[in-house]
């Protein structure tokens, strides 16, 4: 989703433009549209902003807010009594707030530490947010060379072909885990970058268990007991 996908981007960029998941979080929250239907009102939006803010030593809410909205201006609009999700993204308001909030936990390390970029990539992945984990990896691919974009190329395939686990996609699971492993067989099992090492054995074999109970299995198999395979991890080291 683009939307979500433009806000991580400035996240990574600057890790003191994290607040601008903060809003979506807050605005879509079942709970909070359910008590305040007409937009919830200035000094609460503040105030709940303020105790996820607190945790990353953001900049003051209304510092934050006056910012992102300016930048984002599809973030939020007024509604009778305060502020509410803009039309744009109401539809998908629960599941934009839930993304947002588990992808600003990811985002909530030590941004002043080099291990920032894949550190962000592997909570992502350990959360389940494979979309995201993809679109954090692939403008580091972009930059990289030699082993590196390599190891990258494999991590960001072995990373769609979950993705598409969850969309129920069993061809372009299986061409995207068999492309990532070809790449990934040729090393040890770590891959080795400016930002830190990552150990992806725990995925790989994921995958790898995944392929195996599939052989075989025609477009329309129940794919259901996927799930209950060893669930995929990396381990930043």
């Amino acid at each position: 989703m683009q939307f979500l996908r433009d806000r991580l981007t400035a996240s990574m960029k600057d890790p003191d433009q994290r607040s601008v998941l903060v809003w979506p979080t807050i605005l879509g929250a079942p709970r909070l549209q359910e008590e305040f239907p007409e937009g919830i009102p200035f000094g609460t939006l503040m105030q709940r902003a303020s105790g996820l803010m607190g945790p990353m030593g953001l900049a003051s809410a209304e510092r934050c807010w006056e910012r992102d909205l300016s930048r984002f201006p599809d973030t939020a609009e007024l509604g009778s009594q305060g502020w509410r999700v803009h039309t744009s993204w109401a539809p998908m308001a629960s599941l934009v707030s839930l993304r947002s909030g588990v992808t600003l936990l990811a985002l909530m390390g030590h941004p002043g530490e080099a291990d920032f970029p894949i550190g962000v990539a592997s909570a992502l992945f350990n959360s389940a947010l494979y979309h995201e984990c993809h679109d954090v990896l692939e403008p580091l691919w972009g930059d990289a060379r030699g082993h590196v974009k390599a190891g990258l190329q494999g991590l960001i395939l072995l990373t769609a072909g979950f993705h598409h686990q969850q969309l129920h996609n069993a061809p372009g699971m299986v061409g995207l885990w068999e492309d990532a492993i070809n790449i990934l067989a040729l090393r040890s099992g770590e891959l080795e970058t400016p930002w830190g090492t990552l150990n992806y054995t725990a995925a790989v074999e994921a995958a790898s268990t995944r392929l195996a109970w599939m052989e075989g299995k025609d477009q329309d198999a129940d794919l259901a007991p996927l799930w209950d395979l060893p669930r995929p991890h990396w381990e930043l080291m």
